[in-house]
């Protein structure tokens, strides 16, 4: 009896200090234009409170935040949660006409959602046309009070947001590109925490400035934020220690470099123990793109400049020049394949969960590009892009999560196919033109899973219109990772590859150019979930799906009703 009395009551102090640990936190964010001065010009940009990047939002796990949204702008607009598994909070996922109709000018909506489950560095955006260019920002869950890092905690923790800068309006670009067909023009720049840095005209002053002690350990919590470009990063002379991707702890991994796609984020641990002095960190652009087809001039542009900002130890002189790293070449593949899987995750670490053996949805998936016709473009045809060659189409009169929840039909269909509905040799160059397979049909098709489905899904590159790394992003959950390679996937050898023990979980992957990734995950949150390549070019030319999770059996497992205020179409 005394045993049991002693078990209750511990019980009941853990549920006390669980509960006591968690907290309510609010903001709110007026989306307005501002005119910002950046390469020797004045532009007007759509900011959140007049910041750029925006504010960065600090939580701790089991948090609820509650931000309240004033669209100021011309612009409809939406905020999306990167990353956050929004269990059972659909509603506030953020994607514009998935699970919202976009927040009209002048309008309002309140996001509130719990942060559960999962600890790191995620980060938030706008989810309509291009303006994530400049709104977003970082989103911080640190462990519950009380709870450490599974790491040495770090003297101070530093956001690290890598974006792109036009010299001119992003809304006007979109609308440019969707007169012509073509890709969107590229970037002027790139920033750290905003600022392109010294190698840029009139950016002299422009350039982030980051202050250390020798002898301290700092966490930088890095997000590449930049729509279209995967990004190398380094420090001069300084090797950085991977802890955390994606907000899923790793096993540490030293390197000199770190790779990131749009979307993606990589914790590290800086230590500051080189000589006092001054260091440049610069990032530059991973362009994956292989050779342009015999039918094609060139391979795609891209920015290929660099940013950079300073690590300054205490004590440097301010004569003291600083060093700069050594970068890769834009193409340089093998570093970046060797990145991206080196990292593994930290099995039967904070909120480590085990890879499921048992599958119950097998997909093979190709994502590509291709082309759509449209009469009113140069040469009568569009980029395009699809996934098992079906180009997404959001719908325009009800966003699919209403749908889904309301039962209305006629807004999305339930016949995205499990394989792609023409096998060919998905990455021989020689189909990269081939008529009979570049078409691709625009439609809102979806692929409707049992709730708590086990899904893997190998995600194919193809060669249609050249090669190229495509990020693909999962909205409502994390992966496992566990495996990646190139050329056409070998469904008899390569899953003798599979890392069942430790893989990588993440919310992004970079699936490799000319190649194949293979992700696993349990469906577990009713709702409808975007998949998407987050390459803001390749959005809104289809390179997208949505999964439709239907409700569980319990109300613990079933999409509550609607918040009162969200916005209508």
């Amino acid at each position: 009896m005394l045993r049991l009395l002693f078990l209750l009551t511990c019980a009941l102090a853990l549920l006390a200090s669980s509960v006591a640990s968690a907290a309510i936190v609010e903001h709110s964010f007026y989306v307005k234009n501002r005119t910002v001065r950046r390469l020797c010009s004045e532009q007007v940009v759509t900011a959140v409170n007049g910041s750029l990047p925006g504010p960065t939002l600090r939580v701790r796990e089991g948090d609820t935040l509650i931000v309240h949204v004033f669209n100021k702008s011309p612009y409809d607009m939406s905020i999306h949660w990167h990353g956050v598994f929004q269990l059972l909070s659909a509603w506030a996922d953020g994607p514009s006409m998935v699970t919202q109709c976009p927040i009209t000018p002048g309008g309002k909506y309140t996001y509130k959602f719990k942060l559960l489950q999962q600890e790191g560095t995620l980060w938030w955006h706008a989810h309509f046309s291009l303006l994530r260019a400049t709104v977003y920002g970082a989103l911080i869950i640190r462990p519950r009070s009380g709870h450490p890092y599974p790491f040495p905690k770090p003297n101070k923790e530093v956001p690290i947001l890598l974006g792109e800068w036009w010299n001119a309006n992003v809304a006007d670009i979109e609308r440019q590109a969707a007169a012509t067909g073509a890709l969107p023009n590229i970037s002027d720049a790139y920033t750290i925490n905003g600022l392109p840095g010294d190698l840029y005209n009139c950016s002299r002053n422009r350039m982030y400035k980051l202050k250390v002690q020798k002898g301290k350990t700092y966490l930088l919590r890095i997000i590449n934020a930049a729509l279209d470009n995967q990004l190398f990063f380094k420090i001069a002379n300084h090797k950085m220690t991977v802890v955390a991707v994606d907000a899923g702890y790793t096993v540490p991994y030293v390197t000199d470099v770190v790779v990131t796609g749009p979307g993606q984020t990589v914790d590290v641990l800086l230590a500051a123990d080189q000589e006092v002095g001054s260091y440049f960190m610069a990032a530059n652009a991973y362009a994956s793109a292989g050779p342009a087809p015999p039918a094609f001039p060139a391979p795609p542009p891209f920015d290929n400049t660099t940013t950079r900002g300073i690590v300054v130890y205490e004590g440097a002189p301010a004569s003291a020049t600083p060093i700069m790293p050594l970068m890769p070449a834009f193409n340089d593949t093998p570093t970046a394949h060797k990145f991206f899987t080196s990292i593994s995750g930290l099995a039967g670490g904070p909120h480590w969960v085990p890879v499921p053996r048992q599958i119950d949805e097998h997909m093979f998936v190709t994502v590509g590009l291709g082309l759509s016709i449209c009469p009113t473009c140069l040469n009568g045809t569009r980029l395009s892009a699809s996934m098992n060659n079906f180009s997404f189409e959001r719908p325009s009169s009800l966003s699919m999560l209403q749908a889904f929840f309301f039962n209305v039909s006629g807004i999305y269909t339930p016949d995205f196919p499990d394989t792609p509905p023409i096998k060919f040799d998905y990455t021989n160059i020689i189909n990269a033109v081939n008529p009979s397979l570049l078409i691709t049909p625009k439609s809102t098709s979806v692929k409707v899973m049992k709730y708590n489905a086990t899904v893997e899904m190998v995600l194919q590159n193809t060669a249609l219109l050249g090669v190229e790394n495509h990020p693909m992003h999962l909205h409502g959950f994390n992966f496992h990772v566990l495996a990646q390679g190139f050329g056409n996937y070998d469904p008899v050898n390569d899953p003798k590859k599979f890392n069942l023990i430790n893989p990588v979980s993440r919310n992004t992957i970079n699936v490799p150019v000319g190649g194949w990734g293979v992700i696993r995950f349990t469906a577990n949150n009713p709702g409808v979930w975007f998949i998407h390549c987050h390459l803001e070019a390749h959005l809104p030319t289809g390179l997208a799906t949505a999964l439709v999770v239907e409700n569980g059996p319990t109300p613990e497992s079933t999409l509550p009703p609607p918040p009162v205020d969200l916005p209508q179409c």
